[in-house]
């Protein structure tokens, strides 16, 4: 208490206010944890996934993208054109079930399905993918992965979800690179 006596009202209020907003950031979701459920839109469809159920048929990779921070990622664009081209080798290690990998575009709910729409372009959209928005950055922020900086929306992640929606494996990246591979995503399905 005598630490606050000698500051201004107004310093004790900013002093608080920081420490608040530390307490109120979460963790990102770690292996072994219980992944929240999401409901999340379809890009382009009148439907809604959710986590729960997609788990019911066997192991889902979940990949958040950054979404649009005021521009289209390239690096996002490279990632999913490099998951598209080993569609194959991820199907085969996710059962061989649609709706295997999840590719989350988060952003704010204003301009995001336009946004979404202009991300996909003319990439054909395989079997065993789901392309979904996170309006308002919901589901990146209940997962710990709001990336809450200027021009920034959520850190690139990518999750392996088993039975129970139990964290099997993960990689999040702290910067606008070192994304997961297909080769790490493989790794994480085997586990």
């Amino acid at each position: 208490m005598t630490f606050f006596k000698t500051m201004t009202s107004a310093a004790v209020l900013a002093t608080l206010l920081v420490h608040a907003s530390e307490l109120s950031a979460k963790d990102p979701i770690a292996v072994g944890d219980k992944a929240p459920d999401f409901e999340l839109p379809v890009q382009g469809k009148d439907e809604y996934v959710t986590l729960s159920e997609l788990v019911e048929d066997g192991p889902v990779v979940v990949v958040v993208l950054r979404g649009y921070p005021g521009y289209q990622c390239p690096i996002c664009s490279r990632q999913v054109s490099g998951l598209f081209n080993r569609t194959k080798a991820l199907t085969a290690a996710a059962g061989d079930q649609p709706r295997r990998v999840v590719l989350v575009y988060p952003g704010p709910e204003n301009q995001l399905d336009r946004r979404a729409d202009e991300f996909m372009g003319a990439k054909r959209m395989p079997e065993t993918f789901v392309f979904v928005r996170d309006p308002d950055m919901k589901m990146v922020t209940e997962w710990g992965l709001r990336w809450d900086a200027p021009r920034e929306t959520a850190y690139p992640s990518t999750y392996v979800i088993g039975p129970g929606r139990r964290v099997k494996w993960s990689k999040i990246s702290h910067s606008h690179g070192d994304r997961a591979t297909v080769e790490d995503i493989l790794k994480g399905l085997r586990q």
